[in-house]
């Protein structure tokens, strides 16, 4: 078990997002994929600026890391946008991180912005803020896992578990069985492979801008997808005119059922493939997967492929508003996915020319090719308990054939590097006679024999109040030594002048790759720190300057050749930079002057350097003395020169020497064909490549001209238009400022004429009042002479009066006049008797349908209760009726005898005044006999409309009798 200071978290901080679209249906989530296991945050608002401020970590020990940085295994963030009604997830966007960038902080990293990649809102932008970083786990110990019931199944309907959407399908590594489960975990279904083929690719010049070299993008393109949550990568290649790879197939196993399998592919929709350059993407294309399982695929027999020549787009040309590229010109890439069921005897076909946008579906038709594409199949995940396999191309060991990742060299250069002394000017010759037994050194193929010296020349401006015996001391781990270097002698130096430094000239040799230098000089500086030493007391720092090597990687370039005869570069930068007091102010105190050298030997031919114990501890080995002579032979006898073993030996050495001297000749001028093999083929690709940018540059400015063209002519159309305009409103102006006066004319002339219009209206009107004024005494004569006549006709129609009363005719006029006023009067009595009688019979109409109601209501509620009281009950009723109908009888023949009566007493009375008391006694009683008709049948009527009565009823039948009688009567008069 690791212990606690092994255990890491890898923290992904979301903060916030910017530049997104404001949506009130919708809301954001963010899930992250690293490790097969899948965060997400919380759903917040889709607005401008989302607000997340969540923290996604995953735990992992210091090993798995590790591999995880040798694999480069990375970190795909991606956004959601989640309708809040139908509860549909739209992809957004991604964000991929590189878990190389994370370093062990206390505290957090800077967080910075990235934008979304392969994003619908291409033109709003948007991107996501957040922060890398790598944190020791220091939790306590956990206790033993006690009993634990497992989760109830979902519900039907039941909420969606966090971070995963409503209705998708995700599937799930069983690491023990090898395989992905897709669907139901009850292990139910077959087993299938999903493969993804990237076979070719054309024309990819096209998706590099026309500023940017291809030499200076990276040292290497790949191919970029995922599958099933594992992100692959292809084989590298170098050259984008002609791309040259092995096809590589990634293969995976999944269990699950056919409608299943279906219905995720349709959910995934598309596979994206990226052609990326280090961390950027230059384009993507996209490989539909929603036709791979069609409802008419029998995969017992046969697999299902799509296969196809796919447009590689790149992610700005709708930012840069770039014209569409032809079809011969579009960049593709060659993809091919298969689905097959195992058990099932499968031949797949390797790659082949396509056409673009081509695809063909088939089975195990075609041949196999003599050399297939090497397949990768995570049939057998061997990993770590809490990685998931990464499909795609497997690194291999590392070893004397093999480059090594960046992460690999950083281990050794920490682990293994051994420490050179720097030596005051040129570095000695290494020690030869190491022992066979020493520790070795693997250095990457790729790795580069660099040489790196400085020069402090001298130091100026001393101020610090006293004379100082000056010591420059730096370290630089980085170069592989870890004890200080230091000038000596002390040199004395005075206030306002400047010491040359002997001996401060260092070289370091050390062997690294391009990247980590650069990397290491541009974040490390070299810093020198100023000592005063003094024998009688401790020494004192002064202050220290800070060397920024990063200069030296923008410095020129120089070329020279090496004792072999071989190509290298230096370069080389020098500068005055100030020594700053280091007791915790940033005030100067002198003035230092510098001179650094970087020279770049190639790449190391030696593979395994051996490490003599001399260089483990820090010391150069000092040469062997040579063994000492044997005494000559004092003995001997003197013999031939040439029969003497020591000539026989030497003759031997110079044939050997001249032997060995025609295989270096050879191995030079081979080495040197070879050179200049590399150096033709390299003009050659790079003048390809400038062939294809020009062309590509050329297309482009044609294609510009055009539009130019096209706006320019545009603009001289809308030019002429603008300067027709401008002469319309001009006339215009002119036709308006004519009608303008011409209606302040009119208007003048017609409050002039209005104004004497008025003037001679009143002169007009004073006149009539003066002729009125005149008439005026003539007409008051005329009234009173008219009044005088009307006193005179009042006199004598008042004396007519008097002679008229006297005569009996007018007496009888005015006794007709009251007995009129008395009719008039009973006339009035008797409508009121009659209203009032109306009245009741309304009133008791309504009574009539309340208890009509009533007893429809009672008999609903109790009539399964009340059956055997039913027919009481509707005697009773007939019995209330009957009395009813008695009592309203006797009431109507009671008003029927009341009017008789009146009538009759009016006839008297008419028959005692009129002097035609036939006449009138008939004329009443037919007025009678119609009221009275009148009356019943409106009696009538209002029963019937009660509903209570039909005209079987006894009453009804009555007023229809009396009715008859009314009728009858007045048919006689």
């Amino acid at each position: 078990m690791a212990s606690k200071c092994d255990q890491l978290l890898v923290v992904v901080s979301v903060l916030q997002g910017r530049q997104f679209p404001k949506s009130t249906r919708q809301v954001l989530v963010v899930q992250a994929k690293f490790d097969g296991e899948q965060l997400a945050t919380d759903p917040v608002e889709h607005r401008e600026q989302p607000q997340f401020c969540t923290e996604l970590a995953w735990e992992l020990d210091r090993k798995t890391l590790h591999q995880h940085r040798l694999q480069r295994t990375p970190i795909k963030l991606q956004c959601f946008a989640v309708d809040t009604g139908t509860s549909a997830w739209e992809p957004l966007g991604y964000v991929v991180l590189d878990l190389r960038s994370a370093r062990e902080t206390t505290q957090a990293n800077a967080p910075k912005w990235y934008p979304l990649l392969s994003t619908k809102y291409s033109k709003l932008k948007p991107a996501l803020l957040l922060s890398l970083a790598l944190e020791n786990d220091t939790k306590q110990t956990p206790e033993p896992e006690r009993f634990k019931a497992k989760d109830a199944p979902p519900r039907q309907g039941s909420p969606p578990r966090p971070g995963q959407a409503p209705g998708r399908l995700e599937p799930v590594l069983k690491e023990d069985e090898g395989y992905h489960q897709i669907g139901a975990a009850d292990g139910s279904g077959d087993h299938f492979v999903l493969s993804v083929t990237v076979a070719f690719a054309t024309r990819l010049e096209q998706l590099v801008s026309s500023e940017t070299k291809l030499s200076q993008e990276a040292s290497h393109y790949f191919f970029y997808y995922t599958l099933l949550g594992n992100d692959i990568t292809s084989e590298p290649f170098l050259d984008l005119l002609s791309p040259s790879f092995e096809p590589e197939r990634a293969s995976v196993r999944v269990r699950s059922s056919v409608p299943l399998l279906r219905a995720y592919l349709e959910q995934q929709r598309s596979l994206q493939i990226h052609l990326c350059c280090g961390t950027c993407s230059l384009g993507s294309a996209e490989v539909p997967l929603t036709g791979l399982l069609k409802s008419d695929v029998d995969l017992d027999r046969q697999p299902t492929t799509i296969e196809g020549a796919f447009v590689l787009l790149p992610p700005n040309r709708a930012k840069q508003h770039l014209p569409p590229m032809p079809p011969d010109m579009q960049p593709t890439v060659g993809v091919s996915v298969t689905v097959w069921k195992e058990g099932v005897d499968v031949q797949l076909a390797g790659p082949r020319t396509l056409e673009p946008h081509a695809v063909v579906k088939g089975g195990p038709k075609s041949p196999r090719p003599p050399n297939p594409p090497a397949e990768q199949q995570i049939l057998s995940p061997a990993s770590p308990p809490r990685r998931s396999p990464v499909l795609g191309r497997v690194s291999p060991a590392p070893g004397p054939s093999h480059p090594q990742t960046e992460s690999e060299a950083e281990s050794l250069l920490e682990d293994s590097t051994p420490a050179l002394q720097p030596v005051s000017g040129q570095p000695d010759a290494p020690n030869t006679s190491a022992s066979v037994s020493a520790p070795k050194i693997s250095i990457p193929s790729s790795a580069h024999h660099y040489c790196f010296s400085i020069d402090l020349r001298s130091i100026r401006d001393l101020n610090v109040g006293f004379p100082v015996n000056c010591v420059l001391r730096y370290t630089y781990q980085f170069f592989g030594s870890a004890a200080p270097i230091m000038t000596s002698p002390p040199m004395e130096i005075q206030k306002n002048m400047e010491v040359f430094l002997p001996k401060s000239y260092c070289a370091f040799d050390f062997a690294a790759l391009p990247h980590q230098v650069q990397e290491t000089f541009l974040r490390l500086p070299l810093v020198v720190e100023v000592w005063h030493r003094d024998p009688k007391t401790q020494d004192v720092l002064l202050g220290t300057a800070s060397v920024q090597l990063s200069h030296l990687l923008t410095a020129e370039k120089t070329r020279f050749l090496g004792q072999s005869g071989q190509q290298h570069w230096r370069q080389t930068f020098s500068q005055r930079i100030p020594v700053v007091r280091a007791r915790g102010r940033s005030d100067k105190v002198a003035e230092l002057n510098y001179v650094t050298t970087l020279e770049d030997l190639g790449l190391v031919k030696v593979q395994d350097i051996v490490v003599s114990e001399s260089s483990q501890s820090g010391n150069r080995g000092k040469k062997q003395e040579a063994p000492p002579k044997p005494p000559p032979d004092a003995a001997g006898a003197p013999t031939e020169p040439r029969e003497t073993l020591e000539y026989k030996a030497a003759m031997e050495l110079e044939a050997w020497k001249e032997m060995q001297e025609d295989l270096f000749d050879n191995q030079l001028k081979q080495k040197e064909l070879k050179h200049m093999q590399a150096l033709a083929e390299e003009w050659k690709r790079r003048d390809k490549e400038r062939e294809a940018l020009v062309k590509k540059k050329e297309m482009e400015y044609n294609l510009l001209e055009e539009q130019l063209q096209k706006t320019l002519a545009d603009l001289e159309k809308r030019e002429k238009q603008l300067a027709h305009a401008e002469m319309e409103t001009q006339r215009l102006q002119r036709e308006m400022r004519a009608e303008h006066e011409f209606s302040m004319r009119e208007l003048q002339d017609g409050s002039r004429r209005l104004r004497e219009d008025c003037h001679h209206q009143v002169e007009l009107e004073r006149s009539k009042v003066r002729l009125l004024e005149e008439e005026r005494p003539r007409l008051q004569a005329q009234v009173q002479e008219a009044e005088n006549k009307y006193k005179q006709l009042d006199k004598e129609f008042q004396l007519y009066r008097e002679q008229q009363n006297t005569r009996p005719e007018i007496r009888l006029q005015s006794e007709m006049n009251l007995l009129s006023l008395e009719k008039a009067e009973l006339e009035r009595k008797l409508e009121s008797t009659t209203k009032s009688k109306l009245h009741y019979k309304q009133q008791w109409g309504r009574a009539l349908k309340e208890l009509a109601r009533f007893k429809q209501r009672e008999q609903e509620t109790a009539m399964i209760r009340l059956k055997r009281q039913e027919q009481e009950l509707e005697q009773m009723r007939l019995r209330y009726l009957a009395a009813e109908e008695k009592e309203a009888v006797k009431t109507d023949k009671q008003q029927l005898e009341d009017i008789r009566n009146e009538l009759n007493r009016l006839k008297q009375q008419e028959g005692r005044r009129s002097p035609r008391p036939g006449l009138e006694q008939e004329a009443v009683a037919s007025d009678g006999v119609d009221e009275h008709l009148s009356r019943l049948l409106e009696e009538r009527d209002t029963l019937l409309r009660t509903g209570v009565y039909t005209h079987e009823d006894r009453i009804i039948s009555e007023l229809n009798r009396q009715i008859q009688e009314a009728m009858s009567l007045r048919g006689g008069h």
